[in-house]
């Protein structure tokens, strides 16, 4: 069990946490107070999103070898997920959170806990690129579609449901949820950061995530859970006051 802090670590998951407040701000004043922002219905907001949700979910992934007591850190984030969609459901209710990225994270760190004996004998370069290759192969799945660059299987649309199905990542046609991250595809890129991190033991990089220290992003990153939970009603609240 790994047991160092990987400080580099810490500021790469603070910047992609920063990162994602920022679009969340800039979702919520065009959308919820319905300021227009060319650029931000642009194909370059949603090139920023990806990189920010890839970022974060690769991250999570390799630290799921890190540290202890994996159960309880899983339900903690599982149970940050119900609170998150509690609250939407209660106080914003037109953009409520279903299956959302911590959602996701809870369920990989959850799944990992098994999959981690038979997965630690793999090559950690073949599961990488397995992982990998999985990922854009399901990357539309969630709207019917299964293949690289084109759509090599169509799922049946018996296969989309219910709020169950959504979560395995087949929602329905009047499924809706402002912050969407199924198992599938998700799930294998959370996965290949798990391979990634065996990569990086094999050619003994981790040594090199000790530094450089930046102490205010690692403070961030080590408190994102926090963090990630009370951004969204924090800075709607400061939009509130702006655009009252």
């Amino acid at each position: 069990m790994e047991k160092e802090r990987y400080h580099l670590l810490d500021s790469l998951r603070a910047f992609a946490l920063l990162n994602m407040i920022a679009y969340h701000a800039l979702y919520d004043i065009v959308y919820i107070f319905g300021v227009r922002i060319k650029w931000y219905i642009s194909p370059s907001s949603d090139i920023w999103q990806q990189c920010i949700c890839c970022t974060f979910i690769l991250l999570s992934g390799f630290c799921c070898r890190l540290g202890s007591k994996r159960l309880k850190r899983a339900l903690l984030v599982l149970g940050g997920s119900v609170v998150i969609t509690l609250a939407t459901y209660l106080f914003m209710p037109d953009q409520i959170v279903k299956f959302g990225v911590l959602s996701l994270i809870g369920t990989g760190m959850l799944l990992m806990i098994p999959l981690d004996y038979v997965y630690k004998k793999f090559n950690p370069f073949v599961g990488f690129g397995i992982m990998l290759a999985l990922f854009l192969m399901f990357e539309n799945v969630n709207y019917g579609g299964i293949g690289i660059a084109s759509t090599w299987f169509t799922v049946p649309r018996s296969f989309y449901l219910n709020d169950f199905t959504a979560y395995l990542g087949f929602p329905p046609f009047n499924f809706r949820s402002s912050d969407y991250f199924p198992l599938l595809p998700w799930i294998f890129l959370y996965q290949a950061g798990y391979f990634l991190f065996g990569i990086f033991k094999r050619l003994d990089l981790l040594k090199f995530l000790k530094k450089p220290r930046i102490k205010p992003l690692e403070w961030i990153g080590r408190h994102s859970l926090i963090i990630y939970m009370l951004h969204q009603p924090v800075v709607y609240g400061i939009l509130w006051l702006i655009f009252l």
